[in-house]
């Protein structure tokens, strides 16, 4: 007999939290040392990798991503690892169906059993179904995500709607999705019950980022409301952008009278192995935010702000950040108020930098714009559209060179033809995704993943060892216990 009170949770840490605290730089050799601590604690799933993830792991930390997941799921045995993605497997471009089917095959083969499906207009018509069906075939269970805002639009009723438009393609499960952390403790209170009054049957779960300090508290409403599955991250990956701390819910879950699912001593062992790595690599440590009101008004992710920061001070024009952050706000609202989710909010800042730059609205249009407006994002999203915006980007010579264009749809074949007809299937995704071959090769020069490098760190002895070592002031290191006599030289 199941526990109502029973909460479970799905860890976000090698994923999420990875991707939000250290910019993707975990290495697969940080990885290893914990991975059956985490199929021992209890989790529903351990989310390890998503598409948009492989040029970082192939250029910067010379790694072939299909060998991390191979050896990762060697030791998460009895916990589904799962892969998070929106309806691409660039990142978010659109690609042939033929390489989407053959992605889901080589990540069910290679050890993915659960996948995470985001698609950013919440549009359940449009390539979604394909996506399902491709996920499904190959043996894993879909995931598939409610993507929330804040507009005039996005309202209880409309997430009423898109959960039965969800629950229509018969997918085992859902989340909310709250990827800019703009939820709050009262919207929960209204926006959940819309949610679970229309799923039936099919389990809910909620996802949230802590980049506005509420989440922790989001996270107990949902329970509250009815939610029995958490996304969560293990600290240090927890907190500041990531997920919220899974001990530090467990904890306040249990004072409510709940019953966390969680090996607490099997999580305490990862949290000890990562501040240890932290340290080690000098990376952040996640720790709770301070509120942010003007996020809920402009909504734009911290790493789109980054980037824009980067590329105007590179243009000499950091001064005009605040200028272009206020057109991302008007940008967003001639578009119909699209989520600001990659790869919409990209969409919209670049736009909102070139209108600040040139001085007038849409003198210019990214393609990625021009192709929205044409109805490649979904023709509700296109319909949303300011009429006079539409008008002015439609005028522009560009948009008239694009207007018949279409996504090709090449067989896996002639896609062979053209990347080599001799590599292997995982091979041929690698260099479809990566689009370098010099990138592929500089990989495969650094050899394979070392699976000892992080052996052990977290132990005090190893741990004493390495720091009396960094001393200058000792011309010798001697530790002596029962059975155990070193002396090491400084």
């Amino acid at each position: 007999m199941t526990n109502t009170n029973e909460v479970r949770f799905v860890d976000t840490t090698l994923r999420d939290g990875n991707q939000s605290l250290w910019a993707l730089t975990m290495s697969t050799s940080m990885m290893l040392p914990i991975a059956s601590r985490l199929d021992e604690a209890g989790f529903k799933a351990v989310d390890l990798i998503g598409p948009a993830h492989l040029k970082t792991i192939v250029r910067e930390l010379r790694e072939d991503p299909w060998e991390r997941i191979r050896l990762v799921a060697q030791k998460i045995i009895h916990t589904p690892l799962s892969a998070m993605q929106q309806c691409s497997i660039t990142g978010f471009g659109i690609v042939p169906k033929c390489l989407a089917r053959l992605w889901m095959r080589r990540l069910a083969a290679n050890g993915i059993r659960r996948v995470h499906l985001m698609e950013a207009s919440n549009d359940f018509g449009l390539r979604v179904p394909d996506y399902v069906r491709f996920a499904t075939q190959a043996g894993m269970e879909v995931v598939l995500a409610l993507t929330y805002s804040i507009s005039p639009k996005h309202t209880d009723g409309y997430y009423a709607q898109k959960t039965r438009d969800a629950v229509a393609l018969k997918v085992p499960a859902l989340f909310l999705k709250d990827p800019g952390g703009l939820l709050t403790p009262d919207r929960i209170k209204t926006l959940v019950p819309a949610i679970l009054g229309n799923a039936g049957k099919t389990p809910v779960e909620f996802h949230s980022h802590c980049t506005t300090g509420l989440a922790p508290l989001c996270y107990l409403e949902a329970v509250k409301q009815g939610i029995r599955t958490l996304h969560t991250a293990i600290p240090p990956l927890a907190n500041s952008s990531s997920q919220p701390s899974v001990l530090n819910l467990a904890d306040n879950l249990r004072h409510l009278g709940y019953v966390p699912r969680l090996d607490q001593a099997a999580v305490v062992a990862v949290s000890d192995h990562l501040h240890y790595v932290a340290k080690r690599e000098g990376q952040p440590i996640g720790a709770p935010v301070e509120y942010d009101e003007y996020q809920y008004v402009h909504q734009i992710p911290g790493g789109v702000i980054s980037n824009l920061k980067r590329q105007l001070a590179q243009l000499k024009l950091i001064d005009r950040l605040p200028r272009v952050i206020e057109e991302c706000i008007q940008v967003r609202k001639d578009f119909g108020y699209p989520i600001m989710v990659t790869p919409f909010s990209q969409f919209i800042a670049t736009q909102a930098a070139i209108n600040v730059v040139l001085g007038e609205r849409y003198k210019q249009a990214t393609d990625d714009l021009i192709y929205y407006v044409l109805g490649f994002w979904g023709k509700d999203a296109a319909a949303a559209i300011d009429r006079d915006v539409m008008d002015k980007i439609m005028r522009l010579p560009r948009s008239k060179e694009l207007t018949d264009w279409q996504p090709p749809e090449p067989t896996l074949a002639q896609v062979r033809e053209q990347y080599g007809k001799d590599l292997s299937d995982d091979d041929l995704l690698l260099r479809y995704i990566i689009g370098n071959d010099d990138d592929i090769r500089s990989m495969r020069a650094a050899g394979p993943i070392r699976e000892d490098k992080y052996v052990g760190a977290a132990t005090p002895l190893r741990i004493l060892i390495e720091e009396l070592l960094k001393r200058r002031d000792l011309s010798y290191v001697s530790v002596r216990a029962k059975g155990l006599d070193i002396t090491m030289e400084t």
